[in-house]
């Protein structure tokens, strides 16, 4: 039988490294596990610590294609993460000057959520658990 955990990690590809860095880090505050420069591909590849059992994987390369549109490209739709108190980290994203969309409900669970983008246009959502 095919039995999966949980999900370990999301890669993803930035245009800017050190803004990005900062971004994920300082803003959202995920913590880095490790960074590695690998020569050979002239890429960054940064492990940021989500929870217990997930990982961002953020990447850098030099010139990367762009997103060819925003938020329904086939493929990746968005990237969401749950949080227990929506509204302070609305106030948090905005403190750091970070445009953040309306408050919405989802109507199949009642439950609250926003949109938001981290420096390359890249959809993340905040959906309220609890």
């Amino acid at each position: 039988m095919f039995s999966v955990s949980h999900l370990h990690h999301v890669a993803i590809i930035c245009s800017n490294y050190s803004v990005s860095k900062r971004f994920y880090h300082d803003i959202l505050g995920f913590e880095i596990l490790r960074e590695t420069y690998r020569e050979e591909r002239q890429s960054f590849k940064l492990d940021l610590k989500v929870s217990e059992f997930e990982q961002i994987e953020l990447f850098s390369f030099p010139n990367p294609p762009k997103r060819p549109s925003r938020p329904e490209a086939q493929g990746l739709r968005h990237l969401a993460f749950a949080v227990t108190d929506l509204d302070a980290c609305i106030n948090h994203l905005k403190e750091h000057k970070m445009a953040v969309e309306e408050i919405r409900v989802d109507h199949l669970t009642g439950r609250r959520f926003t949109f938001f983008a981290d420096p390359d246009g890249l959809p993340l959502e905040l959906y309220e658990i609890e």
